[in-house]
C-alpha cells in the first residue's frame, strides 16, 4: 500500500542508513504490519527483528536494538499507516451534513476510524469494526477508546445512525468491557428521540459496564439553518435542558455513592441553555470530558484565577477578546476579576454572532472570520485582538470560512493572536505574554512565517 511507504528516517533512528525512503514494514518479530496500530504496538520491545520490502518487491531482514518503548523514528506517507476509515452512518444530528456547499473538501469527510480513536481521541460509533479490528483491540488491549454511543436501545440507535447494524455495536461495548477495555463515551442528545426515558436507560445500561466506561458526556445537539431536507429535530429550549440536567444529576450522584465517580457530565452549553451556574471546580474530577465542552469554561476560570494570583503589572496597552456568545459573559467576568487586582489592566469582550452556521449556533470554535470581521468593524479594539486557538486550524491558521488569519488581521487593522484554551495563556495573553503568530507559506507570499511586533 503507498501509504505504508516510508517516506523519511530520522537521524536519531536506529534503522538510520540502513532502510531507504520508498520501502514498506512486512513484519516485527514476526507479526504482520498493517497499520500504524500494528507499527507502535509490536515496535514496543527493546530488541526487534524487522523484516522490510524494497519498491521491487525483495525483502530482507534487520536486527534492531533501542530503549523499551523508544521510536523507531520512521516517518510513513501517512500517518495511518493506511488510508483513513470513513463512517458508514448518516447520523439523523450529523454536524457535517448541516454544513453549506463550497466549504473546503476536508470538511466533508467523516472519519470513523478506531486508530484515530487511539491515538488522537476521536469519537468513533464501532459500526465498521471488522471482527479482525475487534480481536485486535481485545488482543493488543488498545484502550483508551471515545466511543460516540448516543443510545444503548438497538433499535433507536439504528434509527439515529440510519445504519440497519448500529444495534450490534452495543454487543462490541460489551466485549470490550470485558477484556477491560477503558471507553470514554459521548452521547448527542437529541430532544423527542434519545432525551428522558430514553436517556435513562442508556445511562443505566452504560453504568451497568462501570468501570470499563469511565465517564460519558451528555451533549445538546446543534443544529445549523443548513438542514434543508434533513431529519426534522428540535433545539434544546431552556426548560427542557434544565430538565435534563435534572436527571443526569440525580443519577450521576447515584454513580458517586456507588463507584466513587458520577461517571455522567452535562456539556457546559446545557448549563448555559438553562441558565444555570457551572458545577463548581471538583465536581468534574479527572475532566476528562473536556474535548465535548464538559467543563471548560469551570476550568479556564481556574486557572486563570490561578494565574492572575501570579501575574505582574499587566503591559497597560489595550486589547479586545473575541469569543462565541456563549462563553462572552464567563470571560467578560474573568477579565472584570483581574482588574479587582489590576485595576489598570484595559480590555473589551465582544460575543459574536455566529451568522454563518446560524445564531442557534453559539460555541467559539465555530465562530468564522466573515462574523469576525463583520460583527468587530469600527469596534474599540485597542493595539491586539486576542481569539481562541479553536477557532482556527492549527498548522494553516484559517477560519472555517476558509478567511485566512492575516486577512482578518488587514480588514480590522489590529494583529490577532489565537490564544489555546488554558487560563494562563489567557491571562498572560490579556497581560501582554503574547503567543508567537508563526503564519504557514502562502501561495501569494515569499515569506516562511511572519511574526507579528508588538
Amino acid at each position: 500500500m503507498e501509504d505504508n511507504y516510508i517516506k523519511s528516517v530520522d537521524p536519531t533512528s536506529p534503522l538510520f542508513g540502513r532502510v531507504c525512503v520508498g520501502d514498506t514494514i512486512v513484519s516485527i518479530n514476526g507479526n504482520e504490519i498493517l497499520d500504524v496500530l500494528d507499527y507502535k504496538f509490536f515496535a514496543y520491545d527493546r530488541v526487534l527483528d524487522v523484516t522490510l520490502q524494497r519498491p521491487d518487491g525483495t525483502q530482507y531482514a534487520l536486527h534492531v536494538k533501542k530503549p523499551e518503548g523508544g521510536d523507531l523514528g520512521l516517518d510513513f506517507e501517512s500517518y495511518l499507516m493506511d488510508a483513513p476509515r470513513a463512517c458508514s452512518n448518516a447520523c439523523v444530528f450529523c454536524f457535517i451534513d448541516q454544513l453549506p456547499r463550497g466549504m473546503r473538501k476536508t470538511m466533508y469527510f467523516k472519519d470513523d476510524d478506531a486508530r484515530l480513536s487511539f491515538l488522537l481521541g476521536n469519537y468513533i460509533t464501532l459500526t465498521n469494526l471488522s471482527p479482525r479490528e475487534v480481536e485486535r483491540i481485545i488482543a493488543l488491549h488498545v484502550s483508551p477508546i471515545n466511543v460516540s454511543v448516543h443510545t444503548m436501545n438497538p433499535e433507536l440507535r439504528c434509527k439515529m445512525l440510519r445504519n440497519p447494524r448500529a444495534g450490534e455495536s452495543i454487543g462490541v461495548m460489551r466485549r470490550f468491557a470485558k477484556a477491560g477495555i477503558i471507553m470514554n463515551c459521548q452521547i448527542v442528545c437529541c430532544p423527542g428521540l434519545n432525551d428522558g426515558e430514553e436517556l435513562l436507560h442508556t445511562m443505566r445500561e452504560l453504568e451497568a459496564l462501570w468501570p470499563a466506561v469511565h465517564s460519558v458526556s451528555i451533549v445538546p445537539v446543534g443544529l445549523t439553518r443548513f438542514r434543508e431536507r434533513l431529519y426534522p429535530l428540535m433545539p434544546f429550549t431552556g426548560e427542557h435542558a434544565g430538565e435534563t440536567l435534572d436527571l443526569v444529576e440525580s443519577f450521576a450522584e447515584e454513580c458517586r455513592k456507588k463507584h466513587g465517580s458520577r461517571v455522567f457530565f452535562c456539556g457546559d452549553e446545557l448549563y448555559i441553555k438553562a441558565g444555570r451556574e457551572l458545577p463548581p471546580d471538583e465536581y468534574y474530577e479527572e475532566y476528562t470530558q473536556l474535548e465535548n465542552g464538559v467543563g471548560t469554561l469551570r476550568l479556564l476560570e481556574t486557572e486563570f484565577k490561578s494565574a492572575v494570583k501570579l501575574a505582574d503589572e499587566p503591559d497597560g496597552i489595550d486589547f479586545a477578546v473575541a469569543t462565541g456568545v456563549s462563553a462572552a459573559p464567563y470571560l467578560e467576568k474573568l477579565l472584570q476579576y483581574a482588574r479587582e487586582s489590576f485595576p489598570a489592566l484595559k480590555g473589551h469582550v465582544y460575543p459574536i454572532e455566529n451568522d454563518f452556521f446560524g445564531r442557534s449556533i453559539n460555541v467559539t470554535g465555530l465562530v468564522t472570520g466573515g462574523d469576525l470581521i463583520k460583527q468587530l468593524k469600527g469596534k474599540e479594539l485597542g493595539e491586539r485582538l486576542l481569539i481562541s486557538q479553536n477557532m482556527l486550524r492549527r498548522a494553516e491558521l484559517d477560519f472555517l470560512d476558509d478567511v485566512k488569519i492575516e486577512e482578518a488581521s488587514a480588514a480590522l487593522g489590529v494583529p490577532i493572536y489565537p490564544v489555546e484554551s488554558d487560563g494562563f495563556a489567557l491571562c498572560d495573553a490579556m497581560f501582554g505574554l503574547l503567543p508567537e503568530v508563526k503564519l504557514p507559506e502562502r501561495e501569494q507570499t515569499n515569506e516562511k512565517f511572519y511574526r507579528y511586533n508588538t
